[in-house]
């Protein structure tokens, strides 16, 4: 007997966690029930991707059909919600987009039954090994054959996470609309929160999807736009609708069914699993795509911070990197840079700007940033972080707040420099050692954690604190650098008795450029303190002219 086809807004699919502990599955629109007494409070994937792409899933689904008109309607349905009827409600009117397999579209499956060999469906999943890797017999720490068969409900979220988020693939297999591996940032909006204010607290304010224009949000309802030679560039501007930056479909995919059995990753039985996948090249290209407007301009997605190299340039989605994301990033992902060339994602914009200071609810928010870390086609991780996300409700002393922040990564950064240099010049003297190695790159790490507790904490003073001086601020935060900086120096740097006389002189020299630039002294010194807006210390050569005269 044939099952019945899945539909991803009719049907309960979704793993989620209720405060209570118990584990069930859900229908989008149940992200509201039990809110009362045993709300849904997280995604139950077994992977860390699927649960933060689930979130985007469900940000994207409210964004597409029920968004708020504006801000006043936005703090309406925070403070009381909408019910699992009025949810199904709206999202029926997309319901034709969600069919994930059966006659018809399919769920970001290519319109075109393809005509194509059929890939091992485990290669659904961004991190696992690829042709060129297992033709090498090269796959050492991911191996081949750990997935056989994935579940329906897997297989929609393995589906959904390689088409927002598709690294390159080789030739023809395009990248995602935001690039390969784009850093999702979320803003959670208090302890505690569940899952319907953590997917609301993201959610831009919005028109519904117009049902006459599904096809150019949806792009799997009309026959794919093939780039390649004489192909075609998808664009918000002339032949996408801006909401198509949640449903990027750059990948031409057909999902192949079969029976019924247990999902190689959930374990959970399914009517009928997805055993494999064909492909063809040259899908949707979003080369240039500049998506939703926003502030005046438009950002390439809600959820994602961007940059670009010069003004006037095309605008670029930010991508984690090793080391994950911490507060060296908050200019960029949290603040705008100076020059307004690192913007961070509309939804942490317009929740620090808008919605912080209205949603009376939301304490002790917080930012989770998180993605897959790419090198090319390889995922060398997936990175997720989280970090405060302190503000006032006061606009002009947030401002200040953030120029403060500003000022004290740009300091750290410097002062992060000159410690790694330091270093290589006290170990390796004049050889040719990368400052990207593997032993100095460590030193930079352990400075950046070192110093982290102390700049959030100095954050939260001032948010809290009317009395709390940012002059008083500046100079704690230069003695945290400076502590900090000896102490790494310190412990990566040993002198013993039976060092080589050259080697302990080339060492303490190291040390004293470094004590003397994180104390405000020589260039480097001044540069710091010119960041950090404080006066620069005397030398004892101004000091005795001084007193002389």
């Amino acid at each position: 007997m044939t099952s019945p086809p899945l539909n991803l807004l009719f049907d309960s699919w979704l793993p989620v966690r209720r405060r209570s502990g118990s584990v069930v599955c859900i229908r989008p629109a149940q992200v509201v029930d039990g809110l009362a007494d045993d709300p849904v409070v997280a995604f139950e994937w077994p992977r860390a991707d699927f649960r933060i792409a689930s979130i985007e899933f469900l940000i994207g689904l409210l964004a597409t059909a029920f968004p708020a008109a504006d801000t006043a309607q936005w703090m309406d349905l925070w403070y009381e919600p909408p019910s699992v009827e009025a949810l199904d409600q709206a999202f029926a009117r997309v319901a034709e987009a969600f069919w994930l397999d059966g006659p018809g579209a399919r769920f970001l499956q290519d319109l075109d039954d393809l005509v194509s060999s059929s890939e091992p469906v485990e290669r659904l999943l961004i991190e696992a090994p690829g042709e060129s890797t297992l033709r090498r017999n090269a796959d050492l720490f991911v191996h081949r054959g750990q997935v056989a068969a994935l579940g329906r409900p897997a297989a929609a979220m393995a589906l959904f996470t390689l088409q927002s988020w598709a690294p390159s693939g080789g030739a023809g297999n395009m990248t995602g609309l935001r690039g390969g591996g784009p850093l999702v940032s979320l803003v959670l909006p208090g302890e505690g929160a569940n899952l319907w204010q953590i997917a609301w607290a993201n959610t831009p304010c919005g028109k519904p999807a117009p049902v006459d224009d599904l096809a150019r949000i949806f792009p799997w309802l009309a026959p794919t736009l093939v780039s390649g030679k004489g192909g075609t560039k998808v664009r918000a501007e002339h032949n996408a609708h801006p909401l198509q930056c949640w449903w990027g479909m750059p990948r031409r995919i057909r999902l192949d069914f079969g029976d019924g059995g247990p999902c190689g990753l959930t374990g959970q039985l399914d009517a009928a699993t997805v055993t494999g996948w064909r492909q063809r090249p040259y899908g949707i290209s979003y080369d240039g795509w500049t998506g939703m407007p926003y502030g005046g301009g438009a950002c390439i997605h809600p959820l994602t911070p961007r940059y670009r190299q010069k003004p006037d340039s095309e605008w670029l989605s930010v991508h984690p990197q090793p080391g994950g994301i911490g507060y060296r990033h908050w200019v960029g992902v949290v603040v705008d840079s100076r020059e307004g060339n690192r913007l961070p994602a509309s939804a942490v914009a317009t929740w620090r700007a808008e919605r912080a200071r209205d949603a009376g609810g939301a304490q002790s928010p917080r930012l989770l940033a998180a993605g897959f870390d790419m090198d090319n086609m390889k995922a060398r991780g997936f990175v997720e972080s989280e970090m405060p996300l302190p503000g006032t409700t006061d606009a002009l002393r947030q401002e200040k707040l953030d120029g403060f922040a500003r000022d004290c990564v740009e300091a750290a950064d410097l002062v992060a420099s000159v410690l790694r240099g330091a270093v290589r010049e006290a170990l390796f003297g004049g050889a040719t050692v990368s400052l990207d190695a593997t032993l100095l790159s460590g030193v930079r790490e352990r400075f950046w954690a070192g110093t982290s507790g102390a700049f959030f904490d100095l954050l939260n003073r001032l948010t809290e604190q009317d009395a709390y001086a940012v002059e008083t601020a500046r100079v704690e935060w230069m003695t945290t650098l400076r502590v900090q900086a000896m102490a790494r120096f310190d412990a990566t740097v040993h002198l013993s008795p039976d060092m080589r006389e050259a080697e302990a002189m080339r060492a303490a020299q190291a040390r004293r450029r470094l004590r003397a630039a994180v104390s405000g002294f020589g260039k480097e010194g001044g540069a710091i303190m010119q960041v950090m807006n404080i006066p620069v210390p005397e030398s004892k050569k101004q000091v005795s002219t001084r007193k002389r005269a």
